[in-house]
């Protein structure tokens, strides 16, 4: 799969709204057939940050994405909203799904 993370510095007067502002390219993300999971969330250490985890099923489904009117119009729309480039690391993992951590292994029927 690839696997993507990327961090989005948002402008403070747009921070508490980024949620709503990406939605619609949320959501059209998530409906992609290739798409496994698409989820924000927001920096515990800087309100204006917001991290980005991502992964879609393979290449082909990697470039269908970044191929999509959507990704075109969120390129267009997000960026006056953000105070800087977003950062990101994109890899290519050989797994379909999260793995366990099992280090912190929680006891079953706890």
């Amino acid at each position: 799969m690839i696997f993507i993370t990327a961090k989005f510095r948002v402008l403070a007067e747009h921070a508490d709204r980024w949620p709503q502002i990406a939605a619609e390219f949320t959501e059209a993300t998530r409906a992609e057939p290739g798409c496994l999971w698409f989820d924000w969330s927001r920096s515990v250490d800087d309100p204006t940050e917001y991290v980005l985890v991502e992964a879609f099923r393979d290449d082909q489904a990697g470039a269908a994405h970044v191929q999509s009117a959507h990704f075109r119009t969120a390129q267009e729309t997000l960026p006056p909203h953000l105070a800087e480039t977003p950062r990101i690391v994109n890899a290519t993992v050989p797994q379909e799904d999260w793995s366990l951590l099992g280090e912190m292994a929680v006891p079953e029927g706890r």
